[in-house]
């Protein structure tokens, strides 16, 4: 992601919606179409944005606790149709409580909590973690 890690920062993606155009650009490089986005942690800044914005281009949502959700209303959340699967680890007890709350409003969503896993739960149990993801997708249309 522009300006995280190694990666140098682009003065293209300092707003939201620089970030919807950049994620947006991404996939249609990619011949991505109405792909599932998976979104962990500081991807949340350019995931959010985009579900709000252009959700029905996505299959499904699945969010580990992003960064971000505080920055929307319960009412933007709510007009989101797109199915989505709120994953976290129950050890995370600073995101994802705060995600949860926020992210409860998506209307078309189910929440896995995967025990002993922390903020990086695909890491702590990758077992548990792709037995709830393919659950998930297997599930969509």
């Amino acid at each position: 992601m522009p300006g995280y890690g190694d990666s140098p920062p682009v003065e293209t993606v300092v707003t939201a919606q620089g970030r919807v155009a950049f994620l947006d650009r991404v996939l249609q490089e990619l011949g991505m179409r109405r792909p599932v986005l998976v979104s962990p942690s500081m991807s949340g800044r350019f995931s959010l944005p985009f579900l709000l914005e252009r959700g029905d281009r996505l299959s499904g949502f699945v969010p580990i606790a992003p960064v971000g959700t505080k920055d929307y209303t319960a009412e933007q959340y709510r007009r989101v149709q797109t199915p989505t699967l709120i994953l976290y680890g129950d050890r995370d007890t600073g995101l994802a409580p705060q995600a949860l709350q926020n992210l409860q409003h998506l209307p078309e969503h189910r929440v896995v909590v995967l025990p002993g896993a922390g903020h990086a739960c695909y890491l702590d149990k990758p077992e548990d973690f792709h037995r709830a993801l393919l659950g998930f997708l297997r599930q969509l249309k």
